[in-house]
């Protein structure tokens, strides 16, 4: 399966395991790899020397192509870019901020770099900014996403019509036929969160991994617009937020609520009850915790037959 974005990477599938914070350590990046699609270390959930410690690991445990997510929120964002450069990552996938800000400066170092997009005005932006390619990341996906809530099978046809670079889609996606869809449309690739959120080596918390598990339609659903647009799994502390929100509340009154460390205390410590539980749509369709590598397998087999009977018509 040879395309732009294999061809980017240097991987065997178009395939990219989304870099989720408190989830994607180097286990499951370094498992994703082996098999063939490019694995990421979320580095959002990171102080830098853990994130020194997750890519040295990553190294041992794959000789295939890996990256670093980056959100450029992070507050000890010059140190990770720092770490990434002498540690010696050649893929950076950045998101949450400004992609001129350290487009050139990864590319100088010979990074390949892609920046993770809501909208065509800002995949034109992160053109614009010198990225090999963008991730347009649609309003089904888990964690943070655009206040825009535009679909991912809208948003990728849209910037495909206005960008020459790659396109990567991102959001409602964790089965083959949901790949085959996307690339139908325009994507060159895939990157997928939720499906490999639920994998044995997931750094979730089990608490949550069987809680997606059990998620159905309707589950989830996207809040604190005003802060960081966040799709949640519905539980007390996101009902809280609902109440909350009865009252017409300030920023301040919001962020006091949220206080600190709530994904934390959901998805890695497996808090169901007072955490942030961020998934994506696509939980309803995940039945079952399995190996990476399984998954993966079955995502590329699921493609391989849905793109024959298309044919086949």
């Amino acid at each position: 399966m040879t395309n732009k974005i294999t061809q980017l990477f240097n991987i065997e599938y178009p395939i990219i395991q989304g870099g989720m914070i408190w989830v994607s350590g180097y286990k499951l990046a370094s498992v994703v790899s082996n098999a063939g699609g490019l694995g990421l270390i979320g580095a959002g959930s990171m102080y830098p020397d853990v994130l020194r410690e997750h890519i040295k690991k990553c190294k041992k445990a794959t000789n295939k192509p890996f990256g670093v997510n980056v959100p450029m929120l992070y507050p000890d964002i010059e140190k990770i870019m720092e770490i990434i450069v002498e540690e010696g990552v050649k893929i950076v996938f950045t998101s949450a901020g400004n992609p001129k800000t350290w487009t050139a400066y990864l590319k100088e170092k010979g990074i390949t770099v892609l920046h993770v997009v809501s909208s065509v005005k800002f995949a034109l932006k992160a053109a614009a900014a010198g990225v090999d390619a963008v991730v347009c990341e649609g309003f089904e996906a888990g964690g943070h996403n655009g206040r825009e809530e535009t679909t991912t099978f809208t948003l990728i046809p849209m910037v495909k019509e206005q960008v020459k670079i790659p396109v990567i889609a991102a959001g409602g996606i964790g089965t083959g036929r949901g790949m085959l869809a996307a690339m139908v449309l325009g994507a060159d690739g895939v990157q997928i969160g939720s499906r490999f959120a639920a994998t044995e080596e997931s750094s979730a918390h089990i608490n949550f991994k069987n809680t997606i598990v059990d998620v159905k339609d309707g589950d989830t659903q996207l809040t604190l617009k005003e802060l960081a647009p966040v799709r949640l799994i519905k539980n007390k502390f996101f009902n809280e937020v609902q109440e909350l929100y009865q009252k017409n509340p300030s920023i301040e009154e919001i962020k006091e609520l949220l206080g600190r460390a709530r994904a934390k205390k959901g998805m890695f410590e497996g808090d169901l009850e007072n955490g942030e539980l961020e998934i994506g749509q696509i939980a309803g369709l995940i039945n079952e915790i399995k190996p990476a590598k399984i998954v993966l397998k079955e995502i590329v087999e699921e493609f391989n037959v849905a793109k024959q009977l298309i044919y086949s018509f």
